[in-house]
């Protein structure tokens, strides 16, 4: 399979962490968007299918639906779906695209689904041990967080012209 090259090519710098920060703030506040539209469909859409409006609402008044492991796969699914295909398609999350950023591989190509999964699951142990895997790059000589390492790419800053042409 062919790689997907990404545009602009050139050798650009590795993104710095305040940036990083900044773009997953703004990916962060579009992830809790997307976990309420996905609750809101799986419980008044798919479970009211399968109970029925009395049933369901009893179910959740004894609190049936407090922890609901169907649900947090479903979640976690579709969140790591969202940075799946934007990280694969065209290297920057809605977030990215604003700070100017990209993820991709050494040569400019975009990261397959495989190393997609790879800088999910280690950003979010990354962040369930205090966000250590992203301080990382305080120590990293070439800026590289966990996830960087883990999945083979890195996360670099586009030139202000190029960035801002995509908003005109």
């Amino acid at each position: 399979m062919p790689k997907h090259m990404l545009r602009p090519q050139g050798d650009f710098p590795t993104a710095r962490l305040p940036r990083r920060l900044a773009a997953m703030f703004y990916d962060f506040l579009l992830s809790i968007a997307l976990m309420m539209v996905v609750t809101l469909i799986y419980q008044q859409g798919l479970l009211r299918l399968i109970y029925g409006d009395e049933q369901l609402l009893a179910l959740s008044q004894a609190g049936g639906l407090d922890r609901d492991p169907m649900l947090a796969t479903v979640v976690l699914f579709s969140l790591f779906a969202f940075f799946a295909k934007f990280w694969t398609h065209n290297g920057q999350t809605l977030g990215m695209q604003v700070w100017g950023l990209r993820i991709q591989n050494a040569d400019g190509s975009a990261i397959t689904l495989w190393q997609a999964l790879l800088r999910f699951l280690i950003a979010i142990i990354s962040w369930l041990l205090g966000g250590l895997g992203f301080l990382w790059m305080l120590w990293d000589k070439e800026r590289r967080s966990w996830h960087d390492i883990y999945s083979e790419s890195r996360v670099i800053q586009l030139p202000k012209n190029i960035h801002q042409q995509g908003k005109n």
